[in-house]
C-alpha cells in the first residue's frame, strides 16, 4: 500500500499561504502566494539539509500603483504557471484588484491588468497558454491575451467568482460563481449551461457556494467543491 513520507517544509512567507502552483514544464520549481502580499518562486532540491530554497521573491502586489492607493489590501490570491513554453510566464491576481504577468526567465514584471473595481479571488491560464482569465468579487470574468499583453474582452458571471477553469479539449471557461456554476463558449461568448443543485435547506439559511472546480483531463467530467462539504460531479452529454 502506497504513503506518503514527510520531507520538510518551505519557510519564506510572513503570512498565509493562499496558493500553490506546480508546473510539469518546470518539475523542479513551484509557485507559491500569500497575504504578506508576495509570491515567491521556489527551487526545489530535496536533499537532506533542505527541500526547497527561494529562488525570487516577487513584490508587486500592494496597495501603491503610481502612488495611488487603490486597495488597502494587497494579498496574493491565486497564482498559476503558463504551460506555453515560447511564452514562459506566470499569472498572479490579488486584492488589490490587479491581473499581472510576470516573466518567468527574468522573474521580472511584465504586465499589470486593470479593469476589475472588486477584490480578484482567481485566474486561470489556458490550456495552450494564450489565454488568462480573472475574476473576484464585481461579478465580471475578464479575458485577457497573454501573447500581446491586452485585455480581450468580458463576460457577465452575475454574481462573486470564487474559481476559474478552462476546460482541457473544448473552447469553454467555466466559472464558479457565490450562486451558480457557469460554462461560457469563448467562440460565441454565450453560456453553454448553468448548474445550480438543488439544495436541501433549513429556513433562514444560504445555500452552499462552489469555491473549487476541475475538469478531468480528458474534459469530460466536471468537479466542483461546495461550502457543503461536498464535491458534485457532472458529465458532458451530447
Amino acid at each position: 500500500m502506497e504513503s506518503l513520507r514527510y520531507l520538510g517544509s518551505l519557510a519564506g512567507h510572513k503570512g498565509w499561504v493562499t496558493a500553490i502552483a506546480t508546473s510539469s514544464e518546470n518539475p523542479d520549481m513551484i509557485l507559491t502566494a500569500s497575504r504578506d502580499k508576495t509570491i515567491i518562486v521556489w527551487q526545489l532540491t530535496r536533499d537532506e539539509d533542505s527541500y526547497g530554497y527561494p529562488k525570487r521573491i516577487l513584490h508587486g502586489h500592494n496597495h501603491f500603483v503610481s502612488d495611488v492607493v487603490i486597495s488597502s489590501d494587497g494579498q496574493v490570491s491565486c497564482v498559476r504557471f503558463s504551460p506555453n513554453v515560447m511564452n514562459p510566464v506566470i499569472v498572479s491576481c490579488g486584492w488589490d484588484k490587479v491581473v499581472k504577468v510576470w516573466e518567468l526567465s527574468k522573474f521580472k514584471l511584465k504586465t499589470n491588468h486593470y479593469g476589475h473595481t472588486g477584490y480578484i479571488n482567481t485566474v486561470s491560464v489556458s490550456p495552450d497558454g494564450s489565454l488568462a482569465a480573472s475574476g473576484g468579487k464585481d461579478g465580471i470574468t475578464m479575458l485577457w491575451d497573454l501573447n500581446e499583453g491586452k485585455h480581450l474582452y468580458s463576460l457577465e458571471a452575475g454574481d462573486v467568482v470564487n474559481a476559474l477553469v478552462f476546460s482541457p479539449n473544448r473552447y469553454w471557461l467555466c466559472a464558479a460563481t457565490a450562486t451558480c456554476i457557469k460554462i461560457f463558449d469563448l467562440e460565441s461568448k454565450s453560456i453553454v449551461d448553468e448548474l445550480k443543485p438543488d439544495f436541501a435547506q433549513s429556513a433562514g439559511s444560504r445555500e452552499p457556494e462552489c469555491v473549487s472546480i476541475a475538469w478531468s483531463a480528458d474534459g469530460q467530467t466536471l468537479f466542483g467543491g461546495f461550502t457543503d462539504d461536498l464535491v458534485r460531479v457532472w458529465t458532458v452529454i451530447s
